[in-house]
């Protein structure tokens, strides 16, 4: 179950994102490793990939379960902006990655703010972290975690199972899923920096399924979450709650 890096570099149609690639076949955890590389002199758009973790992270402090046959993959930006819109990365780069797989035939839901559904069963998820200096996120790592072949709890669903239902889409190994996932999180960051979270954000609420009981999507809800003055005029979309 090795990974190819040669077979990655043939899939990676990215600008910078995952350019250079760091394969370890067992980690803690890809962010921590990812930050310990910048700590050294790293760039932006370096990535950290681990065929299994140990320690994964996910929100709110949660364990990610990461056993091998999974995509456990971190990647590093330099997006300099107020601390308060941080999550603004998250949105943009899980919806520039939820476009990209619908593209290819996943068809993918998402939970606010950072879970990939399919068929109510958990894909995969996103979890950023950022180094605050100055009141702004000089430096962050987005870590994504996809479930490839790897085994999974009950409410979640594999990459492998979904491809059983779905033999149109053209993704058969980790390494194209790999560089897929770079190409959609940078296609969304890029879309986000050229185009600003207003026009992002009804995009994204087209894809999300699921939003925090009670909250229902307000305007003020949303501006507030994002960092946003409370007078910013979204669209929300029809949702589930949590």
């Amino acid at each position: 179950m090795g990974f190819d890096s040669q077979a990655f570099q043939h899939h990676l149609s990215t600008q910078t994102w995952g350019r250079p690639l760091h394969h370890y076949e067992v980690l803690d955890s890809t962010n921590t490793e990812l930050w310990q590389l910048l700590k050294q002199g790293a760039k932006p758009g370096t990535a950290v990939i681990a065929t299994q973790q140990r320690a994964g992270r996910g929100q709110r402090g949660r364990t990610w379960e990461s056993s091998a046959g999974g995509l456990y993959l971190s990647v590093a930006i330099a997006p300099r902006i107020p601390a308060q819109q941080t999550a603004q990365i998250t949105v943009a780069t899980i919806w520039g990655l939820a476009t990209l797989l619908r593209r290819h035939h996943i068809p993918v839901w998402l939970k606010w703010p950072n879970d990939i559904l399919v068929w109510g069963q958990k894909l995969g998820g996103i979890l950023t972290e950022t180094n605050i200096q100055g009141n702004h996120a000089q430096t962050a790592v987005i870590g994504i975690g996809i479930n490839w072949i790897n085994t999974v709890p009950q409410q979640a669903i594999t990459l492998e199972t979904i491809l059983r239902e779905q033999p149109r889409s053209p993704i058969t190994s980790i390494e194209q899923l790999a560089a897929l996932t770079l190409l959609g999180l940078e296609q969304g960051y890029l879309y986000w920096q050229s185009h600003g979270i207003q026009r992002l954000l009804p995009e994204y609420l087209r894809l999300v399924k699921i939003y925090p009981a009670g909250d229902h999507q307000r305007p003020a809800d949303l501006a507030h979450r994002l960092g946003l003055p409370t007078s910013e005029s979204f669209s929300p979309c029809n949702t589930e709650q949590m």
